[in-house]
């Protein structure tokens, strides 16, 4: 065993966090439900979610009014599924990547681990860009450099772990609130906002369905990382309460910025996000571009924590006995960083498409996964799981796949492909619609009763437990089963 895995995990207040993916026992849990409502709420006003906002306007064609309905809907929508991960953690203690080995199996959950490491990786690129663009309108020392500053911020949030991303969190809901309130306030008393954005764009159901489609991606995406967030809580948080925190915090926290963004691209949709909105708060925008630059480092610190975690986590499926801590941790960290800082610069010419499209085809992906893992989670096996079975390689009861829910991710993906609408394709269905994208709605309407029916009428047999790896890794509890009370 290396000197690394002996390392005691635990954590002082803002010391480094040694735990990964291994179960929170109950002696470590601590924080209130109030500590999930101000981390997501500061970790999402940031220039990324304005920029989301800004695609409503600015890509869609829409005008405001119509795109705040839009983006609160959208909002709204996600923002459902994704609380109702978010109330798995405390119940189960594990990272929620780690939970999908019970609806896939150990190897069948890498089918999506794997996708999802792709996805932090993404955000990660957008977010440091978009830092590194609001950092160099204020300092002035190059896109290259002011990205790689706002980089490093993240980096270090990553390696120090849960408690002090806790702590980012909670001090970025404050100064982040404040400053946008502030930014609000000055555009309508100062009157920069031009006469023509209250008259731009029009109505479509191509714009509004996008808006809406964007928008719920934005919390969905959200889903496969939320419980890495709740599972240090005490178990008698509550679903209720972890549900409610997480929902209003990000939604909240979501929806604010996304209608700034919708405004700016109203008023200069040539422009790109840093670009209009200094031009429409003149007086404060030094102020604004550092809050919401350094903003982007919460979220993308905690993108390149869950990242660490959803490698580890494919790491240990193929090598149970490698206890990864502290170290293991911040060394992937840096290394997703630098992978994200690459394909940031890659793919930074035309963003505003390619973000957009990138969203679109994330949600493809991520619908039939979160399909699955909810009807298991709530309606299958009603928050009873068995978490030694989680950390062994052959799945426990869970086995190696579960062809159940394999069936059901591809089938998920490859049904909704006709109804899909992006610059690289678009569905025959999504055509004759005009360019309207409904795939994710079509993929939750079908998956979810496929999959319950699958288990309830020909459940996977678990396998028999014998040999040497029917004994659980030392990442496992010694009490194995979990469920919500």
């Amino acid at each position: 065993m290396s000197t690394e895995a002996r390392i005691e995990p635990r954590s002082d207040a803002l010391g480094v966090e040694t735990r990964t993916i291994d179960y929170i026992p109950e002696n470590e849990r601590h924080g209130k439900a109030r500590n999930l409502f101000t981390i997501w709420f500061g970790g999402n006003i940031m220039m990324l979610s304005i920029a989301t906002g800004l695609l409503a306007t600015a890509v869609y064609g829409l005008p405001i009014w119509a795109a705040i309905i839009a983006l609160i809907a959208g909002n709204l929508i996600g923002g459902v599924v994704m609380a109702l991960h978010a109330a798995q953690g405390p119940q189960m203690g594990v990272p929620q990547m780690l939970q999908t080995r019970a609806q896939f199996g150990s190897y069948g959950s890498l089918l999506v681990v794997v996708i999802v490491v792709g996805m932090y990786v993404a955000f990660f690129a957008s977010n440091v860009i978009l830092g590194g663009q609001a950092l160099d309108s204020l300092t002035h020392i190059g896109d290259f450099w002011s990205t790689v500053l706002v980089g490093l911020i993240s980096v270090f949030g990553a390696v120090f772990g849960y408690r002090l991303l806790h702590v980012f969190g909670t001090v970025m809901s404050i100064v982040a609130g404040l400053t946008i309130a502030l930014v609000f306030v000055y555009i309508f008393a100062a009157g920069t906002l031009p006469a023509s954005a209250l008259s731009y764009g029009s109505v479509t159901a191509t714009g509004i369905m996008g808006t809406i489609s964007v928008a719920a991606l934005w919390q969905i995406a959200y889903a496969p990382y939320v419980s890495d967030y709740t599972r240090y809580m005490p178990k008698d948080t509550g679903v209720r309460a972890a549900f409610w925190a997480t929902f209003a915090g990000c939604v909240l926290g979501s929806v604010i910025p996304m209608v700034l963004g919708s405004i700016v691209g109203a008023a200069f949709p040539k422009d790109d996000v840093a670009t209009g909105l200094s031009a429409l708060i003149p007086g404060i925008a030094g102020l604004a571009m550092l809050v919401f630059g350094v903003g982007i480092s919460v979220s993308n610190g905690m993108n390149l924590y869950c990242g660490s975690l959803a490698i580890i986590t494919i790491g240990q499926t193929l090598f149970p006995k490698w206890l990864p801590r502290a170290v293991t941790r911040g060394a992937i960290a840096v290394i997703l960083f630098l992978v994200a800082l690459v394909l940031g610069f890659a793919f930074s010419a035309n963003f505003l498409v390619n973000l957009s499209n990138l969203m679109i085809l994330l949600l493809c992906v991520l619908i039939p996964w979160t399909a699955v893992n909810l009807v298991d989670y709530y309606a299958v096996k009603h928050g009873k799981y068995d978490i030694a079975s989680l950390f062994r390689q052959d799945g426990g009861i869970y086995g190696r796949i579960n062809r159940n829910a394999v069936i059901c991710y591809v089938l998920g993906i490859l049904v909704q492909l006709p109804f899909l609408s992006t610059a690289f394709y678009t569905g025959p269905i999504a055509t004759a619609l005009g360019g309207v994208d409904i795939s994710w709605i079509v993929g939750l309407a079908v998956i979810c009763p496929l999959y319950y029916a699958l288990m309830k009428w020909a459940p996977s047999k678990p396998p028999v437990l014998s040999g040497p790896e029917s004994a659980s890794t030392p990442l496992a509890p010694s009490i194995g089963t979990a469920g919500a009370e």
